[in-house]
């Protein structure tokens, strides 16, 4: 087999790869000569330079595995390599160290005056009496997102003596008792208790733009922002404005919302230190990627196990029709069940097949799940192949169970999510020969409605005039109901309801805190599922 690799890589992968096959390294190649070539190669190995676009792909007739060197995949055109039966697989822990490690590095610079130190003193000034500093010592640090890095983070804080506090609803309580952490009820819980702030957080549309004036505002006075995750966590001019006011004592930064960036308003401040993006940038951490890639490169061509592919793994055509819809299916009832929960981290979650699918692999199915509940709210991006590994990390345990038989439909799923001592659970099924996703259970009770992309859960006392009034408010608010259902509890009148409901478009919070807030109504939850 022939293997091509597009971009320098350490002589370690390289090497790795030559023991198998017949490699060349495309030292200079145009992309028309990349073009005119890629059909002769088994095996392509690219870092983030090389656009693997589908035009590409489509002449590719021999290519079976891309191998990116590095954690993202935007420059692969990931749908068509899945609909060519390509494999794509990228080193996602590859800069893991190089990351905690330059957090670090950036926490000391900015509490030591380090940046400004060298300055004044290459620059014939001898200023010790102006730059006295603050210590490490029992410091107390806030890690936003607690994934891989943020868990490394901690570690290597924990080693300077310093208190730490991390905010992640899916890592589980021993996960944080493992590493001596620990764990804020709330984001604000963070904000509030930290001499020191370091975001690891996913770039999602929640994530945006996270810390602003508001979050700024409850931070202790004198705080330290570091930012090695990805610049569009942070509002600048807010972070500015902070600095400005003496609400931020100090800030390090390696990631900004334009890059490559030479100049920014924040450059000329003595108390940011920034870095142009080198969070991954050690020679360890580029030999580490190229070593991680063309090991899953070997194992795609020589029958191995793939572990950080990020695109869905096959599906045996015997299963296909069976167990592929289910997918959508599982993801949907899990991520419905994270939405529900109460409480601020996952301890474990359970699926339950009952039916004819109870007879197949259902662990493809119990993939789709964990995406579901992961999705979004850790700082990798999830698939279908990392998703155990993500889970495992953050000590949720994973139970599958199988049941040839369902009671009233031929296959049901249910997905119970424990935290703490509640236990959250929903149950689905697919309807009809379209095989539309319903849900079947939710919040104790029973009823029968197809999932959409909007849907709304609101607990009740279950009396009259309740829909009416729900009806009115989000007709007032210009919000057109789809569906609407209503599970009803067996035995007492004075007992609670579940009205479910889909909408054309997600109900906003505050519409939904009003209609909490009439008189007869308990709680509610507005979700919107993928």
């Amino acid at each position: 087999m022939k293997v091509l690799v597009a971009e320098k890589l350490a002589d370690s992968g390289v090497d790795a790869l030559r023991a198998h096959f017949d490699v060349d390294v495309a030292d200079g190649w145009s992309a028309e000569e990349l073009a005119e070539r890629i059909g002769e190669y088994d095996g392509l190995l690219i870092r983030s330079a090389t656009q693997v676009t589908a035009e590409l792909i489509a002449r590719a007739d021999n290519l079976k595995v891309i191998g990116r060197a590095g954690i993202g995949v935007d420059n692969v055109d990931v749908e068509a390599a899945t609909k060519r039966g390509i494999i794509v697989a990228n080193a996602p822990q590859s800069n893991i160290v190089a990351a905690a490690e330059h957090t670090m590095a950036l926490m000391l610079a900015v509490a030591r005056n380090v940046p400004r130190a060298h300055a004044s003193l290459t620059s014939g000034k001898w200023e010790r009496s102006k730059l006295s500093g603050a210590e490490l010592y029992e410091k107390t640090l806030g890690i936003l997102g607690f994934g891989r890095i943020g868990q490394l983070v901690a570690a290597r804080a924990r080693g300077f003596s310093m208190r730490v506090v991390a905010y992640d609803p899916f890592v589980s309580e021993e996960r944080y008792r493992e590493l001596g952490v620990d764990r804020a009820e709330t984001l604000d819980d963070v904000l509030g208790a930290s001499d020191f702030l370091t975001l690891h957080l996913p770039r999602t549309a929640e994530t945006r733009g996270f810390l602003n004036a508001e979050a700024l505002g409850k931070c202790k006075d004198g705080v330290i922002v570091l930012n090695v995750a990805r610049g569009e966590l942070v509002v600048d001019e807010d972070l500015q404005a902070a600095l400005d006011s003496g609400k931020v004592r100090g800030a390090g930064l390696d990631v900004f919302h334009q890059e490559p960036i030479t100049e920014h308003p924040l450059f000329h401040y003595d108390n940011v230190v920034v870095t142009p993006h080198l969070g991954a940038s050690t020679t360890e951490a580029q030999d580490r990627a190229g070593v991680q890639t063309a090991e899953q490169v070997v194992a795609a061509l020589t029958g191995g196990m793939v572990s950080t592919a990020v695109n869905i793994p096959a599906i045996a055509p015997e299963d296909q029709e069976i167990l592929g819809p289910f997918v959508p299916l599982c993801r949907k009832l899990s991520t419905l069940a994270v939405e529900l929960s109460s409480q601020s981290s996952i301890n474990s979650i359970e699926v339950e097949y009952l039916g004819r699918i109870a007879d197949r692999d259902t662990r493809l199915l119990t993939l789709g799940v964990l995406m579901g509940a992961l999705y979004g709210r850790v700082d990798d991006e999830v698939n279908l192949v990392n998703a155990p590994t993500l889970a495992a990390e953050r000590g949720i345990e994973v139970r599958e169970t199988r049941q040839p038989s369902a009671r009233d439909f031929s296959d049901l799923v249910r997905v119970t999510v424990r935290g703490g001592d509640e236990a959250v659970r929903v149950v689905g099924t697919l309807v009809g020969h379209r095989n539309r996703p319903h849900l079947l259970e939710a919040w104790g009770q029973r009823f029968n409605l197809q999932l959409e992309e909007h849907i709304a859960l609101i607990r009740n006392s279950d009396v009259p005039g309740m829909i009416g009034r729900v009806g009115t408010l989000l007709g007032e608010r210009g919000i057109n109901i789809a569906q609407m259902v209503v599970g009803r509890p067996e035995g007492s009148s004075d007992a609670s309801a579940v009205m479910v409901l889909t909408t054309d478009a997600a109900i906003p919070p505050e519409t939904l805190d009003d209609i909490v807030a009439l008189e007869g109504f308990v709680e509610g939850r507005s979700v919107t599922l993928g």
